[in-house]
């Protein structure tokens, strides 16, 4: 028998009671306050629907393309680290349930599989989560892997200059399991994080030697003279970022906060979204990620602008609960949740989707 739930909020609570304390926070928790974090669910309540009647609506379709892949639906899942904390195949599993839901992949960098494995997991279409590090060289390294392994585009996240203070992994002095390894980067010596340490994070330690806090939109040219590859920015909030990523040749956005991870205090990243879709003019496509839950939050980040959005956590829940089955069972739920969203709103393709179908009401 498969992963039974009702619902991905539910779904975070049956991880809860499974996926050990220090791992699960790492996972679930945010940055200081943790105000980024709340508010990237709290601003789907923010927007109303404004369902269509008698519409014919017997035929629905969730499929849509992004950067000209056909998905099953406009939901992919979004990089994440250390998929290996929750499942022994780690990221592996994570591959096979996103395939098997017909949608992409994006790999992260600090995977406890190496993105060729990652790829050889069958022949779904993925993008690899790139951070552009202090060694130059090793950042081209992987572009050059990721390219010969097959990955469809690079995603770079670019809100990390520095890594966020994240106290519940002070509190736990969190680490990873020394059976546990940053693949990608053990070539540059860099494949371990050191032992936990009370009071401190050694993730924090570790990625604060390898982060570059020198990047600048040079870093951006640099990257897309070296690779042919199609250049997505994640961790973009503003209009002026944003148009600055599309001067820079960005083709897409991922409108991000880092899922509540680095600077605490923003906006909900659906809040954002529209003046950043202000900025991009339809001249690139725009995704969002943070606070993902519900088949309606899909459909509200459509209307706003966004083509797909990106959902992390509740991927690593059902991968804690499930393996791949779970993964796969997370997206389809999302997936099943749209498609009754899309019918009882009157929209019944993707592309029917528009800004008349959502209201901004008031925070209170």
């Amino acid at each position: 028998m498969g992963l039974e739930f009702t619902n991905l909020i539910e779904l975070e609570e049956m991880a809860r009671a499974k996926v050990p304390r220090s791992a699960f926070d790492y996972i679930a928790g945010g940055s200081d306050d943790e105000v980024s974090l709340r508010r990237n669910r709290e601003a789907y309540s923010h927007w109303a629907l404004r369902p269509r009647v008698l519409v014919d609506v017997s035929r629905r379709d969730t499929s849509t393309t992004v950067l000209g892949e056909r998905v099953s639906m406009p939901v992919l899942v979004a990089p994440t680290a250390f998929h290996g904390l929750v499942h022994p195949e780690g990221e592996l599993a994570t591959a096979r349930g996103t395939a098997e839901a017909g949608t992409i992949m994006v790999a992260s960098t600090l995977a406890t599989r190496s993105l060729d494995e990652i790829a050889a997991v069958g022949s779904a279409p993925r993008w690899f989560q790139l951070y552009i590090v202090k060694d130059r060289a090793f950042t081209e390294t992987l572009v050059r892997r990721a390219e010969k392994a097959g990955y469809r585009a690079l995603c770079v996240t670019v809100d990390a200059a520095l890594v966020g203070r994240r106290e519940r992994d002070v509190r736990n002095a969190f680490s990873i399991p020394v059976d546990l390894a940053v693949r990608n980067l053990e070539e540059a010596g860099a494949g371990r994080l050191p032992p936990a340490q009370k009071g401190r994070s050694a993730l924090a330690d570790y990625w604060e030697k390898v982060l570059d806090a020198s990047n600048t939109w040079k870093s951006i040219e640099w990257l897309r003279s070296i690779s042919s590859l199609p250049v997505v920015l994640k961790g973009i909030m503003t209009a002026e970022d944003a148009e600055i990523a599309v001067e820079h040749g960005a083709e897409g956005i991922v409108v991000s906060n880092h899922g509540g991870r680095q600077l605490d205090g923003t906006l909900g990243t659906l809040d954002a979204l529209p003046d950043v879709v202000a900025g991009v003019k339809g001249r690139a496509e725009l995704y969002i990620d943070g606070g993902v839950r519900r088949g309606t939050d899909v459909l509200k980040a459509l209307a706003l602008g966004a083509k797909a959005v990106l959902v992390g956590r509740p991927v690593l829940y059902g991968l804690a609960l499930g393996g791949a089955d779970g993964v796969r069972a997370v997206l389809e739920r999302l997936r099943t949740e749209f498609d009754l969203a899309l019918g009882l709103v009157g929209k019944p393709t993707v592309s029917s989707v528009d800004r008349s179908i959502v209201h901004r009401i008031s925070e209170t």
